[in-house]
């Protein structure tokens, strides 16, 4: 018997009630003589009752929403059963003394351990452990660096995951805190001398302090700390510039002999000054004024330094403390097709990280500039989390892909052999899955690179659901790392797509630089070619690809969204930049006019109006449904951004889709630093992802 096939129905659009009414201004400023309307002024200040009412209202109408999606317990559940797993990280040898953290599956934050260097792990003690520090978990560990007797350990505390923190020293022998408590440290990265006795830092003015967020990086200080001392009274080592564009940080050489400063200028060039602590003699330019980065490596009276200076995927040269002077300088490990990520002498040798084609090499230098090995990796991955002693032969790292779960390596720097030193029992098996680099044309013609993680037996139907996640700035680069989550995404058949877009650092700082200021739109460019590429090739189709980026990110996904509406059926947008007529405004914004440009500069504001992805929501669109994280304590990246969109979003939008604000509470701009709350968020991201791209159950 024949049966007359029916067509196919048209997807049911789920009913979805309206948001929460958003009062809207008429307000319109003149800037540099152009126009520019900003109706939801008012949702700036968040201290304001109206505005607290407004973003209680419009988080209990996502959560409703979200909460009601049908496979969203079951996301959840599998979630859980994914994130939760035993880790390690690469060990520090400090003096005698291991320091590492680890992961348990069933905390919710990571522990820090020590113990004597040479014993089993059965002799490890606890330095650190969160989870004990508050009842709701709001507290949080920040940047921690033990001596190098490995006799005590400066650690910063955080409260809701915010960048602003307070610095304590913990004696390890005892587990106890010493007196010393210093507030302003933001970005404090403590430079300790060899003896323990005293560490340098970098000071901002504490939350308190009365200054305008904005302005609080123009009054960092390099200070030095000693030991039991009253912090109020720390010398000044390097004053405040005033100028809230210039980082300032400070190290010292393992044998307390120099003192290298360094003072960036955003992300384009960077100044180093150097001092002879042991001779006490000033601080003296190493190099000043010109347009390159420096990050310098002290060892044995000599300065190891990587640079952009004339090589844009860097090399490495090497200074005389005793000959400054540039032309003294010699070239040790010189620029080649592969990208350096980092170097730092262990062993006696350098170990140099490079990016082949977005994806990890690690090699072995003697430090007058000889290659001596390149160390065997496990395949198309990442190299993270280097470590190791300078005088000491066991180099440590973590490798993970994309497909691999993380595992802790040890190498010898003398002959490039590696073993495994830990390894991670992932709950699941992910043999199934692979990864396809990929090379598209973006609008100009320039070949981009992407990562495509799918099942081995994914069909190009044309009709699969995708993702495609993207970054594109401040040099950050987006290599093979190893994501739980994403491995939940792939057992529904999803595929995940990742561009290596201009603006990041991949293929060094030609490329960094392509994307940057007044060549941003390349950016947003590079990633809808992306999508163009995934639909042509028959990954997926508009009706079933979203797309994900948070901070940065969340700046490239609103500006996609804004500019080719069409391309996407969902957007997940975290922790954004959004208005960029106003971001210098607010948070670290000052910070970024070197990346982005200044707004009150009438050539930039021109190029930055152009695509700020508030200014560009037109009423009557049919835009793609969207999810807005963000969270109540964030310090970076003012929450304004998202409260602003949203509310343009919901008003303009054509389509029945979607507008959700979902706030997550006690949660900074990385997030909330629980574990539990990491689960409940991803849950109803992917449960979003899902009810949009129509995915369902198990695959």
């Amino acid at each position: 018997m024949s049966v007359k096939p029916r067509p196919a129905r048209p997807r049911r659009t789920r009913r979805l009630d309206r948001p929460p009414a958003t009062r809207r201004e008429l307000r319109v400023d003149r800037i540099h003589g152009v126009e520019v309307a900003d109706p939801y002024r008012w949702l700036e200040d968040a201290t304001r009752p109206e505005v607290r009412r407004w973003i209680d209202r419009q988080d209990a109408f996502a959560r409703r929403y979200l909460a009601s999606l049908p496979d969203r317990d079951a996301l959840r559940d599998r979630l859980d059963a994914r994130l939760r797993y035993d880790a390690v990280s690469p060990p520090l040898r400090r003096g005698g003394r291991l320091f590492y953290t680890r992961r348990h599956k069933h905390r919710d934050k990571a522990v820090v351990y020590w113990r004597p260097a040479g014993s089993a792990v059965d002799g490890e003690r606890v330095l650190f452990d969160p989870n004990a520090w508050s009842d709701d978990g709001r507290t949080s560990l920040g940047v921690w660096v033990p001596s190098p007797d490995g006799r005590l350990v400066a650690y910063a505390r955080r409260e809701n995951a915010a960048d602003e923190a307070t610095l304590f020293v913990r004696d390890v022998a005892t587990g106890r805190d010493r007196p010393d408590v210093i507030p302003g440290a933001r970005y404090a990265q403590p430079a300790w001398l060899p003896d323990g006795s005293g560490f340098y830092y970098t000071w901002v003015p504490p939350a308190d302090a009365g200054i305008d967020p904005s302005e609080r990086p123009g009054h960092a200080e390099i200070r030095f700390h000693e030991v039991g001392g009253d912090p109020s009274r720390d010398r000044i080592v390097v004053p405040a510039s005033g100028d809230p564009q210039r980082f300032v940080g400070a190290s010292v050489s393992r044998d307390g002999q120099l003192l290298v400063v360094t003072v960036m200028h955003g992300w384009r060039s960077t100044d180093v000054y150097v001092q002879d602590l042991a001779a006490g003699g000033p601080l003296v330019p190493l190099v000043e004024g010109r347009d390159a980065n420096y990050w310098v490596h002290a060892y044995r009276g000599r300065l190891y330094i990587l640079t952009d200076e004339d090589a844009p995927r860097y090399r490495v040269l090497c200074a005389e403390a005793a000959r400054l002077a540039r032309d003294a300088w010699r070239e040790i490990v010189p620029e080649s097709d592969a990208t350096i990520e980092s170097m730092q002498v262990i062993g006696g040798r350098l170990v140099v990280c490079r990016l082949r084609n977005a994806a990890s090499a690690l090699q072995i230098w003697s430090v007058d500039g000889t290659q001596m090995h390149e160390v065997e990796l496990p395949g198309l991955g990442t190299v993270e989390a280097v470590t190791g002693d300078e005088e000491d032969d066991d180099a440590y790292f973590t490798y993970s892909s994309f497909v691999d779960p993380p595992r802790v390596m040890r190498a010898s720097v003398r002959t490039g052999a590696t073993q495994v030193w830990a390894r991670v029992d992932f709950p699941a098996d992910t043999s199934d899955y692979t990864v396809d680099q990929v090379w598209y044309p973006s609008a100009d013609g320039t070949r981009v690179s992407m990562f495509v993680i799918r099942r081995r037996d994914l069909a190009r139907t044309g009709d699969n659901p995708t993702v495609l996640y993207g970054y594109g700035g401040f040099n950050v680069s987006l290599s093979p790392v190893f994501s739980p989550s994403l491995i939940a995404w792939l057992e529904r058949g999803g595929v995940y797509a990742i561009p290596n877009l201009r603006g990041g650092g991949e293929y060094g700082e030609a490329w960094h630089r392509a994307g940057m200021l007044d060549r941003k739109q390349t950016v947003f460019d590079d990633f809808i070619a992306a999508a163009e590429h995934l639909i042509r090739e028959g990954y997926t189709r508009p009706e079933r690809l979203a797309i994900r980026g948070g901070s940065n990110g969340g700046l490239l996904v609103g500006a996609a969204m804004t500019q080719r509406p069409e391309l996407f059926r969902a957007v997940v947008c975290a922790v954004p930049l959004l208005d960029m007529v106003r971001y210098h405004r607010f948070g670290s914004g000052r910070t970024w006019i070197p990346e982005y440009g200044d707004p009150d500069d009438p050539d930039a504001f021109r190029w930055l109006v152009a695509y700020s992805p508030y200014h560009h929501v037109r009423d009557g669109v049919a835009y793609p449904a969207l999810l807005m994280l963000s969270a109540d304590s964030d310090d970076r990246v003012d929450p304004m951004h998202a409260r602003k969109f949203v509310a343009a979003v919901q008003r303009a939008t054509s389509s029945r889709r979607p507008v959700l604000l979902r706030i997550e509470r006690h949660a900074g701009h990385g997030g909330a630093d629980r574990l539990r709350q990491d689960i409940e968020q991803l849950a109803d991201t992917y449960a979003f992802l899902c009810a949009e791209l129509a995915v369902r159950g198990h695959a």
